[in-house]
């Protein structure tokens, strides 16, 4: 069950840097903050529950790096970031690190 509360926390990671994009134009400020503060807690929440049975620089390079290229994702397609292939190939090198980390746990 931890590596689910793992995978949840990753995925929970994304929301809070795109909250804060949103909160970038005057209209959407105040929502944009509190998605970022609600995704924030709920991350570090699930994190803190995968912790009980992951050791932490594992649980804590899994949880940067779902975020990390999830975040990558979202901002390529919904707001127009850049993309590239060297950009792409820094991705899954950050994926293949995070599936080192499960095979070796």
């Amino acid at each position: 069950m931890s590596w689910v509360y793992l995978l949840l926390a990753g995925l929970f990671e994304i929301g809070w840097p795109v909250g804060l994009k949103l909160a970038q134009t005057p209209a959407n400020r105040l929502p944009g903050i509190a998605i970022a503060v609600g995704f924030m807690g709920a991350s570090g929440f699930m994190l803190w529950l995968a912790q009980r049975h992951i050791p932490i620089g594992t649980a804590y390079a899994v949880w940067t790096g779902i975020g990390a290229a999830g975040t990558f994702a979202v901002g390529v397609l919904y707001f127009g970031d850049p993309s590239s292939f060297l950009r792409y190939l820094g991705v899954a090198l950050i994926i293949a690190g995070v599936i080192t980390l499960k095979i070796a746990h």
